[in-house]
């Protein structure tokens, strides 16, 4: 944990109501976004009156020790107390635990939200602070257009099917039942770009996904990690992935399909399995879809499978995400050997990608995506973006290498 962990300062916070709020993206910062919303609804952040980072194998452990600090030394003043009021923080994680990556969590000075019909504003200062510091919302025109292109990182094509191939052996050899392979496209943001509008070409075009941005770090997952709403737990898994088909005949024969195939169902079994296992000491109720589902987006199907429980030991968002991280969707099984084959098959440290990304509040109660269709934007304009697939034993290395293209074209076209 970092030293601004270590003395935690004393946050004063004021939620009230707005009368409506209509539009949440015009109102963030162009260059330094935090948002989190789907389907038009949610929260977003403008400036920072708290800012903690984390590293190392306890980032999500400290971070949650560190909040509790936050909460219990503020002021909260929430008439509206509903989701995502009062005091919030913003959080992304690193996937792995010797990534250079720094782990965050930004409480914004000024928090603009809406949710279910209510609408409001929230406002916080450190102790002693000038109030006049908190800016008031104000909705600013998006910049410039700007079109530009993502080329292979230090994965190619080539470079990615060999990995692919290389994990298929490990496998044959029972050395590890499933691996998640990602390869990386990068390009360069030019001077003074409007983050917004990739953002809102994300919210437009994926509605039914999480559509976030946290200290440069952007993307629309589909999937959500964990949801934590007054003790009941939720979670989406994905796993089993295929394209559209070009027309309605050959759309439905692609679900028909993914929802039959043998090695698609063996990969979204183990990550099921994962997410249940993490989630059962901390909930007695726990259950899943008995069979999983074929969820439709825009580009691509899932199979996609939900879980609930209802909370016993008080857990929090973040106590759960440090539970379930990382699972088998995103990393493979069993989790150590997966993530020694990711460390030596991937040339990249993945940063943010595939790691927790969302918001807890001052309850615990929160909701986090797993970092997926992302790109980490630098400070200096350089971007990354990752795309990952599972790899099980009947995986093909060209079948994989599409399905990444698949995945990356939200924030290929979002950018481009």
């Amino acid at each position: 944990m970092s030293d601004s962990a270590a003395e935690i300062p004393r946050l004063r916070v004021q939620t009230s109501r707005l009368g409506e709020l209509k539009l949440l993206l015009p109102l963030i910062d162009p260059r330094h976004p935090l948002i989190w919303m789907r389907k038009g609804q949610g929260i977003a952040g403008v400036g920072e009156a708290l800012r903690l980072e984390f590293s190392g194998a306890r980032r999500m452990q400290d971070a949650c020790a560190a909040w509790k600090e936050v909460v219990a030394s503020a002021t909260v003043t929430d008439p509206v107390a509903v989701s995502g009021t009062g005091l919030v923080a913003f959080g992304s994680f690193a996937f792995a635990d010797d990534s250079a990556a720094t782990s965050v969590l930004i409480v914004p000075r000024l928090l603009l939200g809406k949710r279910d019909g209510e609408y409001w504003i929230t406002r916080v200062t450190v102790e002693g602070e000038d109030p006049a510091l908190v800016p008031d919302p104000t909705a600013r025109p998006l910049g410039p257009e700007y079109r530009l292109s993502l080329l292979p990182g230090s994965m190619g094509p080539d470079d990615f099917r060999s990995a692919v191939q290389a994990a298929i052996d490990r496998i044959a050899d029972q050395q590890l039942s499933k691996v998640v392979l990602a390869r990386d496209l990068t390009g360069h943001l030019p001077e003074g770009a409007d983050l917004r509008r990739t953002l809102t070409d994300l919210a437009l075009g994926y509605p039914d996904c999480w559509t976030y941005s946290v200290d440069g770090f952007l993307g629309s997952s589909p999937e959500t990690l964990v949801s934590v709403s007054r003790g009941t737990v939720t979670a989406r898994v994905l796993a089993g992935t295929t394209s559209r088909g070009t027309d309605a005949a050959a759309d439905h024969d692609k679900a028909v399909a993914l929802a039959t195939s043998s090695k698609d169902l063996d990969e979204h079994g183990y990550a099921v399995a994962s997410v249940l296992s993490a989630l059962a000491p901390h909930s007695r109720t726990l259950s899943s879809s008995e069979q999983p589902f074929t969820l439709k987006l825009p580009n691509l199907w899932h199979l996609a499978s939900d879980v609930l429980g209802t909370l016993s030991d008080g857990s929090t968002s973040l106590d759960l995400i440090a539970a379930l991280h990382p699972t088998a969707a995103v990393a493979g099984a069993p989790t150590a050997s997966a993530l020694a084959l990711i460390r030596e098959l991937e040339p990249f440290d993945r940063g943010r990608y595939a790691g927790p990304v969302g918001w807890v509040g001052a309850d615990g109660d929160g909701e986090w995506a797993v970092a997926l269709r992302s790109a980490q934007v630098a400070p200096d304009g350089d971007i990354t973006a990752y795309a990952g697939c599972g790899i099980v034993a009947d995986s093909e290395p060209e079948r994989e290498y599409l399905e990444t293209k698949m995945k990356f074209r939200p924030i290929v076209e979002a950018f481009g």
